[in-house]
């Protein structure tokens, strides 16, 4: 597949988002009910009662998908306002792939100095993010750089009583963590066996770490610029010193020795061929920078022959492509229809676990079709399945809500079984309606 620079332009003209109605408003009594005098009528009501607010508006549906532009994919620190076609982006992605109608929200002044410039200042983010909050059902939050994202997350968490959500952080690590226990089936060791070196201790490492070890992985070695994440470090921090280890190795190559799973989120070209080598038999790579892995899968079939290894990373024309539109738009489909008050770390379990049972299952004939050629039976080349597979809005929504429910995260809901009946009826009429 061949996409040139203008075909990309030519996509985005005129933007990727617009407004759907929900209501027919093609005469005057429609106008009457649309606006005044009927609309005063829904407005009492939910000052009346506040708890019929998603009844009577768009709220139960709708996300805000929220950032100031400092870590805008892997381009950096670009600002708000060329973080705009992402945010575009990823409310296709919330609308395609979870029926979630997600909005961007680019937020300028909220940097220390007030302005456009400098590092995030996480108050100034908060504060905005609550104030816009009455409108939404939840909150994704985008490219915003570590450390602030941390606090933002946690505090916009602990303040609102709807999701908070940062994508960068747990988006990856739960499919990351799907991906490491279809990885452990193959290998026949279970999580608590696995060695894992995780090189990039941003937002997305550190939340890597968070998830696995709440799997049960108990051996980590976490990596950052400077190299192992020792306890003898005198230059960490925060999130740094909560996974700081006691061991001799100092750089990545050292960690890598005996590993059985390299998880990468950091930069190209940092892990070499004989890194590879001296990871433990049967190893997993997960090379997942972008639009360039720490080590291009060509390399790893030249070191490995025919040794058996799992190869993954975070682009599409490579198999086991770690990829976030597996996990966000069912995360949130999920909390949403249980009106659940955040997306607590069972959900996150629960989605990761359901993932990784539908790539372990026969894989749809028309899924097949639109991945022609593709190897999609569970293997060392199928650890995760395909993001236009419809079996994952209903299995991943509903194992979150579920898992809502059974963690106390949920406000309300009548029946599981029927709320997964509806999820198929749901999906069966989506495809009718986009084919």
């Amino acid at each position: 597949m061949v996409i040139t620079r203008e075909d990309v332009l030519n996509y985005h003209l005129g933007g990727k988002v617009g407004l759907r109605l929900t209501k027919a408003l093609k005469d005057v009594e429609s106008l009457c009910k649309a606006y005044t005098p009927g609309v005063a009528i829904p407005v009492k009501e939910i000052h009346k009662d506040p708890s019929v607010l998603r009844k009577y508006t768009a709220k139960k549906n709708l996300v805000a998908v929220v950032t100031d532009g400092t870590a805008i994919l892997g381009l950096g620190d670009l600002g708000a306002e060329a973080s705009i076609p992402v945010m575009e982006g990823k409310a296709v992605l919330f609308k395609v792939f979870g029926d979630v109608d997600g909005w961007p929200v680019p937020l300028n002044h909220c940097r220390i100095d007030g302005k456009n410039t400098g590092k995030t200042d996480p108050k100034r983010i908060i504060d905005a993010v609550c104030a816009i909050a009455p409108m939404y059902g939840g909150i994704n939050l985008e490219d915003i750089a570590a450390p602030a994202c941390f606090e933002i997350e946690d505090k916009l968490d602990e303040i609102l009583d709807i999701p908070v959500f940062h994508d960068d952080q747990w988006g990856t690590a739960v499919i990351a963590l799907a991906g490491v226990k279809n990885y452990s089936r193959l290998c026949e060791r279970n999580m608590q066996e696995i060695r894992v070196v995780i090189n990039g201790a941003g937002a997305a490492g550190i939340r890597i770490a968070e998830m696995l070890k709440a799997s049960g992985v108990r051996q980590i070695t976490l990596c950052d610029s400077k190299g192992v994440i020792r306890s003898d470090r005198t230059d960490l921090s925060g999130k740094k010193r909560e996974h700081a280890v006691k061991t001799t190795a100092s750089t990545v190559s050292d960690a890598m020795k005996d590993a059985h799973v390299f998880i990468g989120v950091s930069v190209a070209d940092c892990v070499k061929e004989r890194d590879i080598l001296s990871m433990a038999s049967y190893p997993a790579i997960f090379a997942m920078a972008n639009p360039d892995p720490e080590i291009r899968p060509e390399l790893v079939v030249s070191a490995m022959g025919n040794k058996p290894y799992v190869m993954a990373t975070g682009r599409s024309d490579y198999p086991n492509q770690i990829n976030n539109v597996l996990g966000f738009p069912f995360l949130f489909r999920g909390a949403l229809d249980v009106m659940a008050r955040t997306i607590n770390v069972p959900m996150k379990l629960a989605a990761a676990e359901a993932l990784a049972a539908v790539a372990r299952e026969q894989v749809p004939e028309d899924v097949k079709k639109v991945y022609p050629g593709a190897e999609l039976e569970f293997g060392t080349n199928y650890i995760i399945p395909k993001p236009f597979d419809r079996r994952l809005f209903i299995e991943v929504s509903y194992a979150v809500a579920e898992a809502a429910v059974k963690s106390g995260a949920a406000v309300s809901i009548d029946d599981l079984k029927a709320y997964r009946t509806s999820l198929e009826r749901r999906n069966e009429e989506r495809l009718v309606t986009n084919g």
